[in-house]
């Protein structure tokens, strides 16, 4: 099992760097420098990913209590693929992925208060129109 994983850690890290390389290339703002510094945080997260989800794996509940959900599914839907190009659309375009955005807000960014704002509502668009689940009153 140990072997499968790596070599699927090994192949997904080659593939995040190569679209990343690829995406800055045609943005005509490639920078060996920048390339170097994302490839090790990305590398970085794919790491604390997995050694996140391998102690999960090991509970049985969350760890404030309760059950713990774990996503069966591994097949790759449509849905899916649509889902992934206009988040990373809207994550190029805007310059801010969630988390930065969300930290940007404190600095006054009009920008990040506006990607923000579009994030909220393409979330709740989602929720009420694709999942079938209503927002809690």
């Amino acid at each position: 099992i140990f072997i499968v994983s790596a070599v699927y850690l090994i192949t997904t890290l080659t593939v995040m760097v190569l679209l990343v390389s690829l995406g800055m290339k045609g943005a005509r703002s490639f920078n060996p420098g920048f390339l170097a510094h994302h490839e090790k945080a990305v590398t970085g997260a794919v790491l604390v990913g997995l050694a996140g989800f391998y102690i999960v794996s090991k509970r049985s509940e969350a760890f404030f209590g309760g059950a713990l959900h774990i996503p069966t599914r591994r097949d790759i839907s449509k849905p899916l693929i649509i889902g992934s190009l206009v988040f990373g659309a809207g994550w190029g375009i805007a310059g801010f992925c969630p988390g930065p955005a969300i930290v940007s807000l404190g600095s006054g960014h009009l920008k990040a208060l506006a990607f923000v704002i579009s994030m909220l509502v393409g979330m709740a668009f989602c929720q009420r129109f694709f999942t079938g689940q209503k927002k809690p009153a």
